[in-house]
């Protein structure tokens, strides 16, 4: 999906209503997510894939940060609650006409620095990608 207009529905759409549209609710980065999804390491494996993240069209506004490509988007939202900054990020996969919101992760306090969000990104990106193709080899 390539329509801004209709990225906007469904942002708004889901923001408002989080309980339905992601039953299982957010998942807040911590040292166990982050030892869950191998990011515990000092060095960066050389065979670790961030081909994922490389081809999004952003598009940037006061509340948020938008991702988009042919297979996701990513909304990428900045908090702050009193002292507290919270960085939210929702990704949907990109199913042509319609976005299916997969999850949503928090970052805060020590968590909450871009290179790790990115990296927690990416995790999560390449887990649902290979979910996508293994439902897919199923059907086949």
């Amino acid at each position: 999906m390539d329509d801004l207009d209709k990225i906007e529905a469904y942002f708004k759409n889901y923001s408002q209503d989080l309980p339905r549209s992601n039953p299982e609710g957010i998942i807040d980065i911590d040292l166990t997510v982050l030892r869950e999804l191998g990011l515990l390491g000092y060095h960066i494996p050389s065979n670790y894939d961030t081909s994922l993240t490389r081809y999004f069209h952003v598009i940037e506004t006061k509340e948020k940060i938008t991702l988009v490509n042919e297979q996701f988007v990513v909304w990428i939202i900045p908090e702050k609650m009193g002292e507290i900054s919270i960085t939210y990020v929702m990704i949907a996969l990109n199913r042509g006409e319609i976005l299916k919101l997969e999850l949503i992760f928090s970052a805060s306090g020590v968590y909450n620095n871009s290179k790790l969000v990115l990296r927690v990104l990416e995790k999560y990106l390449a887990e649902i990608q290979e979910n996508e193709e293994f439902m897919k080899s199923l059907k086949s």
